[in-house]
């Protein structure tokens, strides 16, 4: 039988965490040998999720005091807030140097430490790790991702964006100026800390925006929007709340260059993602629905002309815990180890 990985996920009883765990424990090459959680140290996993009472699983423990060499972790998921991580992962890094990290945090997406720091309100505190961290989006940088010791897991709004819209953008197929990005998030992408606005009668009955003009992620997409471009690239994004568990859905108005239409659009998608196992591109005129992709590491995509000439609708749909976060994460283990792709993660979505 081949050797396992020994692997450790820090931040398990989020809900990004506790994804990890359910994922990693049908991954015929990893064994879970280490789960860290602050405020639930001390605790056997299946006490703060139930469903786990059946599988055999380390205790919790604070990250504290922890021996990063005698551990001896093949592949660490750090599932832990922004900021944290910085500390966390340098001292990691410095103590077991052949550990393979993959974070979800955002520390690491951005590669200028100037634009982190502004959009995040603090310097960055390992701008040297900064330096070698590769943005893991696996469609889009998986030669690069093969390679890395310290891959930035994206995040899932960006992921629904970036995924439909890079291929038109590297084919110049796409008027740069004229991007919008109308996302909608399940509850479960403000994590699982108490918060008053996430109180289910405070959700309930309800949809909102928030972050208007402001989000986060909009540094990140620019990023990866003006690389792909090879020039700035600015577009307009505003997150919306739903009250649901998961997904996230992403209505994306374009207008296509120099004549293309809709169809065109449609094809050049159609032919780029067509060996890919986790994009799936719908017959034109179809589109997605949150609940396509429920529990699976699949994103679908889907078409539309617009009324207006020379524009079109794209519509994206993922799981913000799976594709979003954590299904990504082992997609970027499986390629850092050398692992099949698709292992682990190629579960049919859950319907209804």
């Amino acid at each position: 039988m081949a050797t396992k990985a020994k692997i450790g996920v820090l931040g398990a009883s989020g809900y990004t965490g506790s994804e990890l765990v359910r994922m990693l424990l049908r991954h015929p090459r990893a064994e879970i040998v280490l789960l860290t959680a602050e405020r639930s140290a001390g605790k056997p996993m299946r006490e703060v999720f139930p469903q786990f009472s059946p599988y055999e699983l380390p205790t919790l423990v604070a990250i504290e005091g922890l021996d990063w060499k005698a551990l001896a972790l093949d592949v660490v998921f750090c599932a832990l807030p922004h900021a944290t991580t910085q500390k966390v992962l340098k001292d990691l890094l410095a103590a077991a140097p052949e550990t393979k990290v993959v974070d979800l945090s955002a520390d690491f997406r951005l590669s200028d430490t100037a634009a982190y720091a502004k959009w995040y309100g603090h310097e960055h505190h390992a701008p040297e790790l900064q330096k070698e961290a590769v943005y893991g989006l696996v469609e889009i940088h998986r030669r690069d991702i093969r390679k890395a010791r310290l891959v930035a897991n994206p995040g899932c709004y960006t992921s629904g964006a970036q995924l439909p819209l890079t291929p038109l953008i590297k084919a110049k197929a796409i008027d740069l100026d004229e991007i919008v990005i109308d996302a909608k998030s399940g509850m479960t992408g403000a994590g699982r800390s108490a918060k008053e606005a996430m109180l289910f009668s405070e959700v309930s009955e309800g949809f909102n925006a928030y972050g208007v003009g402001k989000h986060r992620h909009m540094a990140e997409l620019d990023q990866e929007f003006s690389l792909a471009a090879e020039r700035p690239v600015t577009v307009t994004f505003t997150p919306h709340l739903l009250p649901q568990n998961r997904g996230i859905l992403s209505t994306i108005y374009v207008r296509g260059r120099r004549g293309r239409t809709a169809q065109d659009l449609h094809e050049i998608l159609s032919k780029f993602y067509a060996k890919e196992p986790f994009v799936h591109v719908l017959p034109f005129g179809e589109t997605p629905h949150t609940r396509h992709v429920r529990g699976s590491n699949m994103t679908m995509i889907g078409v539309a002309a617009d009324r207006i000439e020379g524009r079109a609708i794209i519509i994206s749909a993922l799981d913000n815990l799976v594709k979003g976060a954590s299904g990504q994460a082992i997609q970027n283990m499986n390629l850092i180890m050398g692992y099949p792709e698709t292992m682990g993660i190629d579960q049919v979505a859950l319907f209804p």
